[in-house]
């Protein structure tokens, strides 16, 4: 599990040895990760150009006396401050044989341009974990001239908040980021993951509280994918109703089915909306006996409800005939609920919001089992807890909201009365806050979707999924986050680790696809995924 605190946690846990330690001891455990991150990727020291673009706090310090024992092993190193510089750090690096040029303001762009061109390698210790409000004039200008390819961020790219992700103006974007003591939130949130490379954890000693955020990595999911043991049955292995897909998008139901056929549990319940036949079927009806006694009622039509047919559960069942798929007609809760027993309800994928789902969803609630709601119900639960504040609150099993931003502003609006603009503007500069905010307020796990996916607990704990692409962006992968989510709840899960398992395997799946995505590529590439997880 990787962790990350806040600026005043990590502040606080300085604090506690730069009393104990002689003066300069912390920054240099630092430096030595610093410089040993650069002499791996330079491959050699000796004869390489390095230029540092070193501000006056202490982490250009950090910066200039890394600069120092570079030099001292042969590095040419340039460094430019737009102001005044760390003393010490300063010092070293003159005695080292480095340069310092600066202030920057008194030298003139071709210069400047001049060294950073013929640099291997820049260093960016403008600004670090103390800075607010984006980057001042003489520090934009040198953040301008940094290349993204070749730079390399000290702790914090500079023009990031680290505590919120937030970029206000120029910000450095660097291929790699050497961050010290604890990973720092902004490095993960967006748009700041956008500016951080692959980042470095350097430990340099601190005692440090519970994270304020977390991210799995791969020993975790291993670690928490529910595998099953010698005893296991498809029923022990957890059963997940899914109530996904109309005759309008039936194509919804068969992606979210395949991500919920990958997720863990043994069982899949398929409710489909459907319309009324004008004639009763009579030779299609039969019962589906699984071999093991437990006859489940099934119709070749697409469901069991007598005198009801669905074109997405005919799609469920031509692609998935391991799923037992049961048609109603829209907003009867009562068949929905009487489709067999489960574990665990997903719900939204394919549906059009309105009165009919609303019915379904609030069926859903009135159970004591977790729910997953996305898509086209999450609207209708909006109209349900702006009825009833405390319709999540007082249940006695929670329910995960997986919204992307836009579906998260018509939530908050119309539950919470949240100004749309607002809340888009909240999400810009604190999308963390921002969403804890709406998940105690509401009382759901909410799984924000997006390039750095959220997923946060009602009392605050949050997690951060750091695996994706940019090719997720496309329609129905949210369809098979849901299924993998809700078979994950099912096989035993708590909501934000169903969650936060289902999205981390989500983003593997699309690292692993061939470009361009499209989302019925996910659930082939889930097994491989899972596997190699768990080898």
């Amino acid at each position: 599990m990787r962790n990350a605190h806040t600026v005043t946690q990590i502040r606080d846990a300085e604090a506690v040895l730069l009393a104990c330690l002689p003066p300069g001891a912390l920054m240099q455990r630092a430096v030595y990760g610093l410089v040993a991150h650069v002499a791996r990727r330079l491959g050699h020291v000796y004869g390489a150009r390095i230029v540092v673009l070193a501000g006056g706090g202490d982490n250009g310090g950090d910066a200039l006396w890394a600069g120092a024992r570079l030099a001292a092993r042969g590095a040419r190193v340039d460094a430019v401050a737009p102001g005044r510089t760390h003393p010490e750090g300063s010092a070293a690096l003159l005695a080292a044989g480095g340069r310092l040029h600066g202030p920057a303001s008194e030298l003139d762009d071709e210069t400047l341009r001049g060294l950073v061109d013929r640099a291997d390698l820049v260093l960016d210790g403008l600004l670090g974990i103390g800075g607010r409000g984006g980057l001042r004039a003489d520090h934009a200008r040198l953040a301008a001239l940094a290349p993204p390819e070749r730079t390399v961020a000290v702790d914090v790219p500079s023009g990031v908040d680290a505590d919120t992700g937030a970029v206000t103006g120029p910000a450095v974007r660097a291929s790699a980021t050497v961050t010290f003591g604890t990973h720092k939130r902004g490095l993960w949130l967006m748009p700041g993951a956008a500016h951080t490379g692959p980042v470095e954890l350097v430990d340099i000693g601190l005692a440090l509280p519970e994270p304020d955020l977390r991210a799995l990595d791969d020993a975790d999911v291993a670690a928490m994918f529910p595998v099953p043991g010698p005893e296991s049955s498809k029923y022990r292995r957890g059963v997940l109703g899914l109530v996904a897909g109309s005759d309008a998008y039936p194509g919804a139901a068969v992606l979210a089915v395949g991500g919920a056929l990958r997720g863990g549990a043994g069982y899949l319940r398929v409710v489909t909306e459907g319309h009324a036949l004008t004639e009763t079927p009579d030779a299609h009806a039969h019962a589906h006996d699984d071999g093991d006694g437990d006859r489940d009622r099934a119709d070749d039509a697409g469901g069991s409800a007598v005198g009801v047919a669905s074109r997405a559960g005919e799609f469920v069942r031509l692609a998935h005939p391991e799923a037992v798929v049961t048609a109603v007609r829209a907003g009867d809760r009562a068949a929905m609920l009487a489709a067999g027993r489960v574990q665990a309800w997903a719900i939204g994928p394919g549906l059009d919001p309105g009165p009919a789902v609303r019915e379904l969803v609030a069926g859903l609630l009135g159970t004591d089992l977790p729910v997953v709601v996305d898509a086209g119900a999450l609207d209708p639960l909006a109209e349900i807890l702006a009825a009833d504040p405390a319709a999540l609150r007082d249940r006695g099993a929670p329910v995960l909201l997986t919204p992307h931003e836009g579906e998260f502003g018509r939530l908050t609006a119309a539950a919470l009365g949240w100004d749309p603009d607002r809340t888009t503007a909240d999400l810009a500069a604190d999308r963390l806050a921002t969403v804890r905010r709406a998940a105690a307020a509401t009382g759901a796990v909410i799984l924000l979707k997006g390039t750095r996916t959220l997923i946060v607990e009602p009392a605050g704990a949050a997690w951060v999924n750091t695996t994706g692409s940019g090719w997720l962006g496309t329609a129905g992968t949210g369809d098979v986050l849901t299924g993998l989510i809700g078979s994950l709840l099912a096989a035993g899960l708590p909501a934000a680790g169903a969650g936060a398992v289902g999205a981390y395997l989500h983003g593997r799946a699309a690292e692993r696809a061939a470009a361009p995505l499209a989302a019925g590529d996910l659930p082939n590439l889930l097994p491989r995924v899972i596997a190699e997880l768990l080898a």
